[in-house]
């Protein structure tokens, strides 16, 4: 019996969870539909279901968020966003029938939604207002000291080994490796050593490398590679061939003004949360009122994420590489995708 209560509390747990985006979505259309009808203003309902307006509004606020949408494709887009919102709308119905809407976890989660969205906003909103567009001058200066990313970017097909050996089996191979100067002598000495190994191969541009290894693979020569001894075995990544393809000024503009411009929104979101935690009076409680809490607080008001390279377009500042070695966290986030 016991058993049979904990499986009914999960699975409807489930359902209400599933149920969120629904009715949080149905909360933002009400109010949508009763600014229009309180207002006096002419409807722009795009359609109604069972009587309640679903607006061109509502459309254009999930269509603005698509990225990607051709000016072609748009009015097929907001079709299928039209009948995505009417099958949003009919369960949302049902769901108030049956009064889901006054669950109290259901009212915490739409309260918790309503606040992420509040909070976020305001930050959005200020950091509009306050980062400018970058100057000319700043989008030239990111381009003359970016020249792996411009001027000499290259498309590069990369393969990348993992290969398996102890230690002393991994000195004794790496300078035969290194010794090579194409993909297949490389191949060739690998397979000679005996060692098992396995390879993945990608052809990416240069910002789409990881960040911290940008510059140094602008000066590796197609036929070699970044080395980097793990815990049993070796990690290479080796240039098997290459090609120039720079962006001129006029290219790279655009990308650079937009990257610039999300970089210090970023900075700026980080700047005005800490901002407002040293003019708040803010007090830990019960067993938040640990020391350890100050940690945790200093981390979380610098917790947004910094901006990141748009793909295919252009990448942050790239750390040096250490001893022209490569860091493995690094290439699995820069690869792992790819693969």
């Amino acid at each position: 019996m016991h058993s049979h209560q904990q499986t009914f509390a999960r699975h409807r747990a489930l359902q209400r969870a599933a149920l969120l985006p629904i009715v949080l979505a149905a909360v933002l259309a009400a109010g949508c539909n009763k600014d229009s009808k309180d207002g006096g203003k002419a409807s722009q309902a795009a359609a109604r279901v069972n009587g309640e307006e679903l607006t061109v509004h509502q459309i254009n606020l999930i269509l603005e968020r698509q990225q990607g949408i051709k000016p072609e494709q748009a009015e097929q887009a907001s079709r299928q966003i039209l009948e995505g919102l009417i099958d949003q709308e009919l369960a949302v119905q049902k769901a108030v029938d049956q009064k889901m809407d006054r669950d109290p976890q259901i009212v915490q989660m739409l309260d918790a939604a309503r606040r992420s969205i509040l909070g976020r906003a305001y930050l959005e909103k200020t950091a509009q207002a306050a980062v400018g567009a970058p100057s000319a001058d700043d989008v030239k200066k990111y381009y003359n000291d970016h020249p792996a990313l411009f001027a000499q970017r290259r498309i590069y097909m990369l393969q990348d080994f993992s290969i398996q050996g102890d230690q002393a089996q991994i000195a004794d191979v790496m300078p035969k490796l290194q010794a090579t100067n194409s993909s297949q002598a490389f191949v060739d000495a690998l397979k000679a050593s005996g060692l098992k190994f396995a390879v993945n191969q990608v052809t990416q541009p240069a910002e789409a490398l990881p960040l911290n290894v940008v510059d140094k693979f602008n000066t590796i020569k197609d036929g070699e590679g970044m080395y980097q001894p793990l815990n049993g075995g070796l990690k290479v990544v080796l240039v098997a061939a290459s090609k120039q393809q720079p962006l001129t000024m006029d290219q790279a503009k655009p990308l650079i003004e937009r990257f610039l411009t999300e970089s210090r929104r970023q900075e700026f979101i980080q700047k005005e949360a800490k901002n407002l935690r040293t003019s708040a009076k803010i007090e830990y409680i019960g067993k938040f009122a640990d020391k350890a809490a100050s940690g945790v607080a200093g981390t979380a008001s610098g917790g947004t994420a910094p901006a990141a390279a748009p793909a295919a377009s252009v990448a942050a500042t790239p750390a040096p590489a250490a001893s022209g070695g490569l860091d493995a966290n690094s290439l699995s986030k820069g690869l792992s995708g790819l693969k």
